[in-house]
């Protein structure tokens, strides 16, 4: 990656260090994915599958997801499909009861891939348009627990009849390269369709991502900027590439 960036700049000769940063704006972000940054919401009911390792932001992005969706006039219903941790069920409760959301809660030990399929067939009966399903935290070096979320991806394309829906990787904005570790094991047991980069709160982090988008082609669509519910922004790849060298 650093090569590639050295030789697009160096191709443009800048004269000035403005021309300098301009250029290397210009090429890291040539370098990222191309395909749409706009969740693709659609289906009866539309999903989001979250997932990503323990402690990435993965509830906390749950939630303020639903509170976006819920202020743009969308009806979410959260599935708190994290079943082996009590803990994580009752924060995305409260996560859900924050954003004002109707929210279906999987009992401690219950197979995750059942809740979320009863998720979906729930939100169905109310008339949910969307629903969002956080997923128990992973390492990506648990093959046999990584598994278990391809599980959930095939029981959720069962749910919607073969219809699409947004498979998103959560990560973490502070973990540098080892978020680009985490992409590539994740995508080869998981179809992703797009990122998250959580707790985006400092200019200087998350410069991995231009290499996970480069090498994997998958966009960072959504951004955690804050601690606040409100704090969830469309991913914008040219000012994100210009905080980080501007």
């Amino acid at each position: 990656m650093a090569a590639r960036l050295a030789a697009g700049v160096r191709s443009r000769a800048p004269r000035t260090r403005d021309e300098a940063v301009e250029a290397l704006v210009s090429v890291a972000t040539s370098l990222m994915s191309s395909k749409p940054r706009e969740l693709q919401l659609t289906g009866n009911p539309a999903c989001v599958l979250l997932y990503g390792i323990n402690g990435a932001g993965k509830t906390t992005t749950a939630g303020k997801l639903a509170y976006q969706l819920r202020n743009q006039g969308r009806q979410p219903l959260v599935i708190a499909a994290d079943t082996y941790r009590a803990a994580g069920i009752e924060q995305m409760v409260a996560w859900a009861d924050r954003a004002g959301v109707q929210h279906l809660a999987g009992s401690s030990g219950a197979d995750p891939a059942s809740v979320v399929f009863d998720g979906v067939q729930t939100a169905r009966k109310r008339g949910n348009d969307v629903v969002i399903a956080d997923t128990a935290g992973r390492l990506q070096t648990q093959r046999n627990l990584l598994e278990e979320l391809a599980k959930i991806g095939r029981v959720m394309t069962k749910a919607l009849d073969d219809a699409p829906y947004e498979s998103l990787l959560v990560l973490d904005a502070v973990l540098g390269l080892t978020s680009l570790v985490q992409a590539r094991e994740f995508n080869k047991s998981i179809p992703i369709t797009g990122l998250v980069l959580a707790k985006l709160d400092s200019s200087a982090k998350g410069g991995a991502v231009i290499s996970s988008e480069s090498e994997l082609d998958i966009p960072v669509k959504l951004a955690g900027v804050g601690e606040s519910i409100e704090d969830l922004v469309p991913f914008d790849p040219s000012a994100f590439v210009r905080a980080i060298f501007d």
